[in-house]
């Protein structure tokens, strides 16, 4: 029974030594002095930020890819110790002492050099030669663009990593499937397929490019698996729900936790979590959370509110009014009203507060019991702090003169008469269900209900005696300019008007205040700025600035609470409005709930998409016609640079070309019946294609069809299946169209002094890739082989 004890414990493992041998010279390549330069390098300003709300737990919003990358980069700082005390505002600050660089850069760096053996096998389960294998990896290796990605704080080697981890995880799980299918190895590449193409796209949106590849390869070979008749019907079904569990379902789950992990570190508020919605930002601690707990759901008369446009760009825009006035007459000549302004202000404020009052009653205070606001109430909005009503007159606004000013109402005791009644119309489903009565009707409740305009701010009610009661002529207002944005709501409860009944209505224009661009609003301060807006919702450029028009304007009642005492003085009042009762509300929101509004938000946030110095388009990425400098050193010459070896460029972009040209050829000759190559021969040939010319083609294509600003490094995903590419071609060339010994030995000849130059090149360009070396005015200009290479040349 114990006699195994008398025999010895062996364990046999095959090693492949070029695996190790290229691993060690990957890992050399990419940690070598890695934490030099001690400085803040290019992007590394734009994560570094994000790193330090992970360690202080800020919530943030990042619209240029999902949270997993920057949680590995967080990771880093992690395991270093970083507090996330640093202020990441400009590039080439000095890092101070508490900033670990070297463990900020280690993943990157690290997936960068695996990467090098991990294009070792990939071209060896595609069937080729180890030379060929070889000669991949040592092309990965020696690439200064990739080297120079990898040892920085940056996610383009992370997205390179997980794109061919889920190409070799997927030829892994192919070439098991013809030996031993449903085997725990089987099951472990098929799995982990579906994990290494979540996380590319978690990474980078464009990691969703590779991952439909590998779909699309999936999707291929299981066609032709219900056509193999030695299969059952069952196994066939096996095979099929597998794939599609793993492929499918096990992405999506892996995308969800990212997201889940993501919501669970960030709970705090921050500075991006006004561009959500109320009861997500009431999810967070601190913030609006400090402001909505203890306050009530439902909305009474004499509540005090904040209203949040819900649909706009780039940022949220409250309701605002202040005590400076229009200007009398504008600077074109035209008169205005001289009454308060009224803005939509892209910042919290005092001045964003609003009391809902009843027309019928003079007090602003809650009654009790409090009295709740309904559908199809006429109601007041009073301006907190000033204690004006909110207004509306046959007057052109400031900024859209074809458009009805807003303003908030000072009795200048002109025949201008105020014109200040609302009426509220719910379309929650509740109010939809329920009947015709008043007392039937749900109330407004605080951040899920909505002020709602199909185009327009709201319906003003009109009398000849401007009392609440006589003659009312329902009138449409106009649209909100720019800068509105709001979030998903629970209901949605609106102030809105039926359609006009008689003529055309006229419309509104409000002034939307801006934070930095635009125009100013006439009698404004400089920080008040806006710019035009109108219809239908789209991106303009005109005059080196945007201009956003919106389709209709929808408010929400982001936050509230009851006011307790009538007549309080100014100051008692301000000190209400910033520190109301307090409740919890936050479970108001479910995880799904939260992750389906940052997501979209993440989706549909707009960036400033302005032009950069070193902007190029996907035409100068092929060429190399563009260089990025990364970093200079405050003293001497020493510089990194983002550039390319220009020999495996060229003769990646060529092998591309001559791959494309003999694929075409062989595929016309099989129509013919004419097959040069043996059937496997062929399916290998066609594989690698598909794979490494796809994986080229997909990744750098849709960069023509974004509207966005384009730097060099997004080639680099395709230029590493390009690189994979390069070997397989000349080995075929050298293997099939080299009919003789001399022809072979004189092509591998060329071959070997190819990849010479190629190593001449990189050790060329490394005192760029590294930055470790100050080279005089005379060695940066010989290293200018292209008039657009920006190389920097100090003058002394």
């Amino acid at each position: 029974m114990l006699g195994f004890l008398q025999r010895p414990v062996v364990v046999t493992a095959d090693v492949n030594l070029n695996v190790v041998a290229l691993t060690a010279v990957g890992l050399l390549s990419r940690l070598w002095q890695l934490s030099y330069p001690r400085a803040v390098v290019f992007d590394e300003v734009y994560y570094g930020q994000y790193i330090s709300f992970y360690m202080k737990r800020i919530f943030f919003l990042d619209g240029s890819g999902p949270p997993f990358g920057h949680m590995l980069l967080a990771l880093g700082g992690y395991l270093g110790g970083f507090d996330g005390n640093f202020l990441w505002n400009r590039i080439g600050a000095e890092y101070s002492t508490n900033v670990p660089v070297w463990s900020l850069r280690l993943l990157p760096a690290l997936a960068g050099a695996l990467s090098v053996p991990m294009a070792y096998q990939i071209v060896w389960e595609l069937g080729f030669s180890h030379c060929a294998a070889v000669g991949a990896a040592l092309l990965i290796l020696i690439e200064n663009s990739l080297i120079t990605q990898s040892r920085l704080m940056l996610l383009e080697s992370v997205l390179i990593f997980f794109n061919l981890l889920a190409v070799l995880s997927y030829l892994k799980f192919s070439n098991s499937q013809k030996h031993r299918p449903f085997s725990p190895s089987w099951w472990f590449w098929l799995m982990l397929t579906g994990v290494a193409c979540s996380c590319a796209v978690g990474t980078k949106y464009v990691g969703v490019f590779t991952y439909l590849l590998v779909l699309g390869v999936a999707a291929a070979h299981a066609w032709h698996l219900i056509g193999d008749q030695t299969l059952s019907n069952v196994h066939v079904l096996c095979h099929l729900v597998a794939r599609a569990v793993a492929l499918l379902v096990i992405p999506v789950l892996v995308y969800l936790l990212f997201f889940y992990v993501h919501l669970l570190l960030l709970c705090r508020s921050g500075p991006h979590d006004q561009i959500m919605s109320s009861a997500f930002q009431a999810s967070l601690e601190g913030g609006l959370a400090r402001i909505t707990q203890g306050q009530p759901l439902e909305v009474a008369y004499g509540s005090q509110v904040t209203l949040k446009n819900v649909f706009g760009q780039p940022v949220p825009c409250w309701l605002h009014s202040h005590q400076s006035t229009y200007p009398m007459i504008y600077e074109n000549g035209r008169g205005s009203s001289h009454q308060q302004q009224v803005t939509c202000y892209p910042f919290k404020d005092v001045n964003n507060w609003w009391i809902v009052k009843d027309p019928g009653r003079h007090q602003l205070v809650v009654n009790n019991p409090p009295r709740p606001v309904r559908h199809g109430d006429i109601v007041q909005l009073v301006h907190g702090m000033t204690t004006r009503l909110l207004n509306t007159h046959d007057v052109a606004a400031p900024l859209s003169p074809h458009s009805q000013e807003v303003s908030c109402y000072i009795d200048y005791n002109v025949s201008m008469p105020a014109q200040n009644l609302w009426r509220l119309v719910s379309v929650t489903p509740a109010t939809m269900r329920a009947g015709s009565t008043a007392r039937s009707k749900p109330p407004l409740r605080t951040s899920d209900c909505l002020f709602y305009g199909k185009g327009e701010l709201g319906s003003v009610l009109l009398s000849e005696e401007g009392a609440y009661g006589h003659r009312e002529q329902r009138v449409r207002h106009g649209r909100l300019e720019d800068h509105l944005v709001g979030g998903p709501v629970r209901a949605r409860e609106h102030i809105s008007h039926p359609q006009a009944e008689r003529g055309a209505p006229p419309r509104l224009g409000l002034s939307a205040a801006g934070g930095g661009r635009g125009e100013a609003v006439p009698g404004l301060p400089r920080e008040h700025r806006v710019e035009r807006g109108g219809a239908p919702l789209r991106q303009e450029k005109a005059a080196g600035s945007c201009h956003w028009e919106l389709p209709d304007l929808v408010l929400l009642v982001s936050s509230g609470f009851w006011p307790h005492l009538p007549g309080q003085e100014q100051k008692e009042r301000e000190l209400e409005l910033r520190s109301p009762a307090q409740m919890d509300a936050s479970g108001n929101l479910s995880f799904m709930a939260r992750f389906s509004e940052l997501q979209w938000r993440m989706l549909t946030v707009r960036s400033d998409d302005s032009e950069h110095k070193y902007s190029s388009t996907p035409l100068d990425w092929v060429t190399l016609d563009t260089s990025i400098a990364y970093w200079l050193h405050p003293r001497t010459s020493a510089q990194i640079h983002l550039l390319g070896n220009i020999v495996i460029w060229a003769s990646a972009s060529l092998a591309t070309l001559v791959y494309a040209l003999l694929f075409v050829w062989y595929l016309l000759r099989r129509r013919r019946r004419v097959c040069d190559l043996p059937e496997d021969c062929w399916l290998r040939w066609a594989l690698a294609g598909a794979l490494c010319a796809g994986g080229w083609a997909v990744n750098y294509v849709p960069f023509f069809l974004m509207e966005k600003t384009l730097f060099l490094y997004h080639y680099l995903p395709a230029l590493a299946f390009q690189i994979l590419l390069l070997p397989v071609v000349l080995e075929h060339v050298s293997g099939r169209l080299c009919r003789s010994q001399l022809q072979r030995s004189f092509f591998g000849a060329l071959v070997v002094a190819w990849f010479a130059s190629a190593c001449h090149v990189s050790n060329t360009l490394r005192p760029l890739t590294y930055g470790d070396r100050s080279l005089s005015p005379g060695e940066l200009k010989a290293l200018r082989w292209k008039d657009s290479w920006d190389i920097l040349i100090r003058k002394y």
